[in-house]
């Protein structure tokens, strides 16, 4: 049960910390508007329980980020308040610039299909194809059928599904079955994807496939925040951490060394352990050994 001096503070002291939240420097070193951004953010739902306790982040443009925390931290809070399915006790949110308090109840909709959102369970429609699961993200955005004929193939070959497109999602694995959500979730070309457990059903070797497209996604542009239990992934990521506990932001640091010109491979291969060439491997030594000499 949370104290009710505790919640009482959430409401006295949120505002004025909302008010101060310093904009991030963009990786290219400028300072712009973040593509989301959390401030004093708390959440207390009905009961007393608090899910968020002042809440402040802010993720840029093209951020690659990991939200971990363990099971009852915080994370999908997170995500249900940035799609709108919750909102917050005290406390702003931005997506894009936009305060997400000014979103009306009937635009909702519109704005959830300009975010791309990837979940564990896949949420597939179960009778219709690969193809029609990814057209229909298109569909309900008002894309003409010319517009589906020439994204939905493109965004298949993307996610490695060319030779899936007429199968149902029980013919396929549960791999499969989660780059055809991302390639759903993906085909609007969203400037803002969430993905929320995505390898949480999925063995190792399968999530590293998954996270080596999330990676291909992350360097088309696209921001990527990964809510996930699976630190041992995060490590070998080596990417922006927020770690969430009792609902409090506990650490918010850029972990560990990587080429921001990594190529997919690189990644994949780096991810696997695989990597022993320094050209590949970016957090290697440069150096190489002496070649022994010829004989003459």
């Amino acid at each position: 049960m949370a104290d009710p001096e505790r919640q009482h503070r959430f409401r006295r002291e949120a505002p004025n910390r909302a008010a101060t939240t310093p904009k991030r420097p963009q990786p290219g070193g400028g300072v712009g508007t973040p593509v989301l951004e959390f401030r004093g953010v708390s959440k207390v739902y009905e009961g007393g329980d608090v899910a968020l306790d002042q809440a402040t982040f802010a993720v840029d443009r093209g951020e690659f980020v990991f939200l971990v925390g363990h099971t009852g931290s915080g994370k999908s809070t997170v995500m249900r308040l940035l799609i709108r399915e919750l909102e917050p006790s005290a406390g702003g949110i931005r997506v894009a610039g936009r305060d997400l308090a000014e979103i009306g109840r009937r635009k909702v909709p519109y704005y959830r299909r300009n975010i791309g959102v990837v979940w564990q369970d896949f949420k597939l429609l179960p009778n219709r194809t690969v193809y029609d699961n990814v057209a229909y993200a298109l569909q309900v955005t008002g894309g003409s059928r010319r517009q589906i004929r020439d994204k939905v193939p493109d965004i298949l070959r993307l996610t490695g599904l060319a030779t899936k497109l007429h199968n149902y999602p029980d013919q396929l694995s549960g791999g499969e079955q989660q780059r055809v959500s991302i390639a759903r979730a993906f085909v609007n070309h969203p400037p803002l994807l969430l993905c929320d457990e995505p390898t949480g059903n999925l063995d190792p070797e399968t999530s590293i496939g998954i996270m080596q497209l999330l990676y291909r996604i992350n360097r088309t542009g696209t921001t990527v925040l990964v809510a996930t239990h699976d630190h041992a992934m995060v490590d070998k990521m080596r990417r922006r951490v927020i770690e969430l506990s009792e609902g409090r932001i506990v650490r918010d640091e850029a972990a560990g060394l990587y080429a921001r010109d990594e190529t997919t491979r690189e990644f994949a291969a780096r991810m696997r352990g695989a990597v022993a060439d320094p050209d590949l491997d970016p957090a290697a030594p440069r150096t190489r050994p002496r070649a022994p000499d010829r004989p003459r």
